[in-house]
């Protein structure tokens, strides 16, 4: 009697168990978006001092749930400042460091007087966002294009509408993915710099190449969503320094200009960027940083795989940007 009534008891226990089990909730997946808002100015050399073309690019990362609400974000910002001489040569820079990247190097504190560096405060922003829609975080931006007394309190004096503008492009832009609350948002920012000298027949270029790639990653580090876009600005100027670069024009990102980007009209490719750059984004999902490396092949364009995914462009710029959400 004793072993039947321990059988039922054991049974009962099971039953529970997977009772529970089969009514455990799922968390709701979230939608990942990427948005770039970009700013430009340009100046002409002088006998004293460099011209420089100056892209202020602006990238900022987001979770969203199906409300349009942010559940996580991340900015990012790429101050990318090239020069050139009155002798109509381009000045090469050592490196491109993000303001996120600079940390507190970046001399906020320092030299600024301020009390947190700029990632400090970008952080501040971003938890201050948590569950506001596009229109909601539009409204914290100041008539000085610095924040309300809501963002100040929350510990972010910078500016802040180019964070507004480039969230409200992410949300705008928001895909559907399988990424969660659990996972982890992250924002990959690389930039490539390509210059020429001018000569009597042709302008000069300083030409500036920023890669973004937003990820959600999961505990074990594998990308579980992903997205990409670039933004390419070349400064122009002639043998004396004086800036051809026409800055009153707005600038869009290759993922922007979509067709317009005319890799199917002028270079005969089967594929615009934006659809080549989405063959990326859906190679790299399953994969952690150091496996989307080896998606490059030795020519910087994609391996075998990814080209037969549709990706036929060169992805270094991608897998460095890629590369650093690792």
């Amino acid at each position: 009697m004793k072993k039947i009534f321990s059988i039922v008891m054991v049974s009962v226990i099971i039953l529970t168990f997977f009772t529970f089990a089969g009514c455990k909730k799922e968390e709701p997946t979230l939608k990942l978006g990427l948005g770039v808002y970009t700013s430009v100015s340009a100046t002409d050399a002088t006998d004293d001092k460099a011209g420089q073309g100056q892209a202020t690019i602006t990238a900022a990362a987001v979770l969203v749930d199906d409300a349009g609400k942010i559940v996580k974000a991340f900015v990012d910002c790429a101050d990318n400042k090239v020069g050139y001489t009155t002798e109509g040569k381009a000045v090469a820079n050592e490196s491109f460091k993000t303001k996120y990247e600079a940390g507190a190097d970046y001399n906020m504190v320092a030299y600024g007087g301020a009390a947190k560096e700029w990632f400090e405060q970008a952080d501040a922003f971003c938890a201050l966002i948590v569950g506001k829609t596009a229109a909601e975080v539009k409204a914290l931006v100041a008539e000085n294009n610095k924040g309300t007394e809501e963002v100040i309190n929350a510990g972010c004096t910078i500016y802040v509408a180019e964070f507004a503008n480039a969230i409200e492009k992410a949300i705008s832009n928001a895909k559907e993915s399988t990424a969660t609350k659990e996972d982890t948002l992250k924002l990959g920012v690389s930039t490539i710099q390509t210059t020429a000298d001018a000569t009597e027949d042709k302008a000069g270029s300083n030409k500036v190449e920023t890669t973004l790639f937003a990820a959600a990653v999961n505990a074990e580090g594998k990308v579980v969503a992903a997205s990409s876009d670039c933004v390419e600005v070349s400064f122009g100027f002639d043998p004396v320094g004086t800036s051809t670069f026409d800055a009153t024009k707005a600038v869009l990102s290759k993922k922007e200009k979509g067709d317009n980007y005319g890799m199917k009209t002028y270079a005969g490719s089967a594929k615009e960027w934006y659809e080549q750059a989405a063959a990326f984004d859906a190679a790299c999902v399953g994969k952690t940083a150091k496996e989307i490396e080896g998606l490059m092949g030795a020519d910087y364009k994609g391996n075998a795989d990814l080209q037969a995914a549709g990706c036929t462009i060169v992805v270094s710029g991608l897998v460095k940007a890629a590369s650093k959400i690792g």
